[in-house]
């Protein structure tokens, strides 16, 4: 599969992020289709057969063209490559793939949850790292959460531009900007899986309910 389009570069790095998780009541279609142009979308379903999740990811792969979304595989750098990926998402057990991902010309992220990580990511050249958890989140109950000066301090450390994971919302952002403006520092980006599924359920709801009031009786 050919590069859809040059990888994502500068502020794109930092803006909304959509994770893929098996977990999600709405289908990934329509995730996909509630990010605004310029947004990000980190593709996982490890759990499904090899050929499923092709088919995913080239579903997903035409919604990102039309949209203007940047997509990132969770595997192996030569895999993302191959099916056409802008990026990679590197995890624990694959950061020593990051100068193969580099000699791909892909984009690589991390996730960064305490300073080792963060330390990693920097070794790694990371572009982007994802800052976690922030809030309380369903995908990892009972984790505790990141002090601001922590959280802060994990990112500076990593390099990457940071961005916010874990529990986040589109208020929460709002309000993480607002305090990141305010102390002169970098707006960051965010990044969430129940909060793009919540908003999902949410205009499934209001769909369905306009159905049934436009509903002719029989």
């Amino acid at each position: 599969m050919p590069r859809r389009h040059p990888p994502p570069r500068g502020a794109r790095l930092s803006g909304v992020w959509l994770f893929t998780d098996e977990r999600a009541a709405t289908p990934l279609a329509r995730l996909a289709a509630l990010l605004p142009p310029g947004s990000g979308i980190v593709v996982r379903h490890d759990g499904l057969a090899p050929g499923a999740r092709w088919r995913l990811f080239r579903r997903l792969a035409r919604i990102a063209r039309a949209r203007h979304l940047s997509l990132l595989l969770a595997g192996p750098p030569a895999l993302a490559r191959r099916w056409g990926a802008d990026g990679v998402h590197l995890r624990r057990q694959g950061r020593g793939a990051a100068a193969q991902a580099r000699r791909l010309d892909l984009v690589r992220t991390m996730a960064v949850h305490d300073r080792a990580e963060a330390r990693a990511a920097r070794r790694a050249g990371a572009q982007a790292v994802f800052v976690s958890p922030l809030h309380p989140t369903r995908s990892h109950p009972g984790a505790p959460t990141l002090s601001t000066a922590e959280r802060l301090r994990l990112a500076r450390l990593a390099g990457g531009r940071a961005v916010a994971l874990g529990g986040m919302t589109p208020a929460r952002a709002r309000a993480l900007r607002l305090r990141a403006a305010g102390g002169g520092i970098a707006v960051p980006g965010w990044a969430a899986i129940d909060a793009w599924d919540d908003r999902g359920k949410t205009k499934a709801a209001k769909r369905r309910q306009r159905q049934k009031r436009n509903a002719v009786p029989t």
